[in-house]
């Protein structure tokens, strides 16, 4: 028959419906779809089985030379992005996340900026350091102000009783 194409997949039916059932990604199982439905019959063209999945026959064919290359690994195999690395390393980072959850914390953004050079030597700036702390970490730098001590915890509690909000 004009048009049915003879690949060899080396990977058994069970074997390509367990890959199936934990790929995390739709392009993966995209991807185990179309080796299974080429193995099980289903799909006997090309045309027919990129009908059946969704795609154009091109990008199939493309799959196909992708696994003849390399394999059931190099099918699946995610793509990183190529995006410049963070101006705080990973290490810093955490390091900065251990000093947050210390009881004395930081006065501001600006001194944990200073904090990162001084004690890191990370050279930042002051809204790349606020983003990582308010969003990344979600953390705030300052501590909570000290109590004091002539305060009356019972006027406190009598304070929270009575203050209600009506809106």
């Amino acid at each position: 028959m004009s048009g049915v194409y003879k690949l060899e997949i080396k990977e058994t039916q069970e074997e390509l419906k367990e890959l199936l059932a934990i790929q995390k990604t739709a392009t993966g199982k995209e991807r185990v779809q179309l080796l299974y439905l080429l193995k099980t019959g289903h799909g006997q063209t090309i045309s027919q089985t990129a009908e059946m999945i969704g795609r154009n026959r091109v990008t199939l064919h493309k799959w196909i030379r992708q696994y003849k290359a390399d394999g059931i690994e190099g099918l699946l195999k995610q793509k990183s992005s190529p995006g410049r690395p963070r101006t705080i390393p990973t290490w810093a980072e955490k390091a900065l996340d251990k000093r947050l959850h210390e009881v004395q914390g930081f006065n501001g953004y600006q001194e944990i900026v200073e904090w990162l050079e001084q004690n890191l030597g990370v050279n930042t700036c002051y809204k790349t350091v606020y983003k990582l702390v308010y969003y990344r970490l979600e953390s705030c730098p300052k501590v909570p102000r000290p109590k004091s001590s002539k305060q009356s915890q019972a006027k406190v509690e009598a304070f929270k009783k009575t203050l209600q909000t009506t809106y």
